[in-house]
């Protein structure tokens, strides 16, 4: 081969590496969303108390930037160009919070970070277990939750199972999914609150 030949090589190789980079897929970020809907009768599960949301914890694995997809029983996969345009440990108390404050007709739910140093009538802590899903099947959340009166030790803990359907094996579907489940966590939590705040009223 001459040298002008393996030159022309060299330079075929490179412009079809060139092209294979240009070809990687885009980032798409996602956002968590309210599930309330507008217009939508919303019962009023408490006083218009102050609450403090926060802070959340959540399993190691899905505290990161990317989707996590389970493939099988021992499998998942982190979707690298599927990723949450926030950290899911700000994202899932803000969109708590904004359920909140519709299902009980408040203005006063603040949530952690953003507001932790706030004081307020009501303190919810919330452990996330499982936050899961599989593309074209289900999104699952586990949450325990414990709520707390200022200037009280009394406690009220309690817990819920969400699983919602994703229809197709888009990953849109499986954030819209969890904005259900949330919204799910939120109307159990809503009516802890309640119980909470009706067994403080009762001589």
């Amino acid at each position: 081969m001459s040298l002008v030949q393996a030159r022309l090589a060299m330079g075929v190789v490179l412009s079809v590496l060139i092209a294979g980079c240009g070809a990687s897929p885009p980032i798409q970020y996602y956002m968590l969303n309210s599930g309330v809907t507008a217009g939508k009768e919303r019962p009023h599960l408490a006083p218009n108390l102050s609450v403090g949301l926060g802070p959340i914890t959540l399993p190691e694995i899905i505290d990161r930037p990317q989707l996590v997809v389970r493939t099988n029983t021992n499998r998942v996969v982190v979707a690298d160009t599927h990723r949450w345009a926030g950290l899911l440990k700000n994202e899932i108390p803000r969109v708590i919070a904004e359920n909140l404050s519709q299902i009980l007709g408040s203005a006063n739910i603040r949530y952690y970070p953003q507001h932790g140093s706030d004081t307020a009538e009501a303190r919810i802590y919330v452990d996330i277990q499982r936050f899961e899903s599989v593309l074209g099947k289900t999104a699952t959340i586990d949450a325990i939750w414990t709520i707390q009166r200022a200037g009280s030790k009394e406690q009220r803990t309690d817990s819920t199972h969400v699983q919602e359907p994703v229809p197709d094996e888009s990953y849109d579907a499986v954030v819209a999914a969890y904005g259900r489940a949330i919204f799910a966590v939120s109307q159990a939590i809503a009516s802890t609150l309640q119980v909470s705040e009706a067994a403080r009223s009762t001589p």
